[in-house]
């Protein structure tokens, strides 16, 4: 009898352990508004945008913190890609925003609705205005560049066409 319960005990730790196992391997899946402490959320629309004038007058609001518990996260998210480094074929260093012309055409968005994505190795980028996937490490750390300021870097692994389904 005690032999039979080990085994079963040694079975159902080994499958949590698998479990967990795997579920570390799955990156965690982020909406931008996931980027913004809770407490700051206020200032961001329904879906999760931040509230900016169009008009060509506002700079970059610096209001906004990072969550420092996602710094060293394993991460998902859809964004557009600004490219900083690279050539035609792939790009190493890119701003990921959560809408198109961030940076460009309108003032940036808050320094936590902007990553900061490294890939050693390049991504390839077929058509920059669509929307794609970015997985990697995440950490929180401030990035000041030309076109904006930055709250997140992630360190690249894989860049996919966006997939809404």
């Amino acid at each position: 009898m005690k032999k039979r319960i080990t085994l079963h005990l040694i079975a159902l730790l080994s499958g949590l352990l698998s479990s967990l196992a795997w579920a570390s391997s799955e990156p965690l899946m982020l909406d931008w508004i996931d980027l913004v402490p809770e407490h700051e959320r206020a200032q961001f629309d329904s879906r999760g945008m931040p509230d900016i004038s169009h008009d060509g007058d506002n700079p970059q609001s610096l209001v906004g913190s990072v969550r420092p518990e996602l710094n060293n996260s394993q991460v998902k998210i859809p964004g557009f890609v600004i490219p900083l480094e690279g050539d035609d074929q792939r790009v190493t260093e890119f701003l990921l925003v959560p809408f198109l012309g961030a940076c460009i055409h309108v003032p940036p968005p808050p320094p936590n609705q902007i990553i900061y994505v490294k890939f050693a190795d390049g991504a390839p980028i077929q058509e920059l205005w669509d929307v794609v996937y970015v997985e990697g490490t995440l950490n929180t750390e401030h990035v000041s560049h030309d076109l904006a300021e930055v709250g997140y870097v992630l360190q690249g692994t894989t860049l996919s066409a966006y997939d809404d389904g």
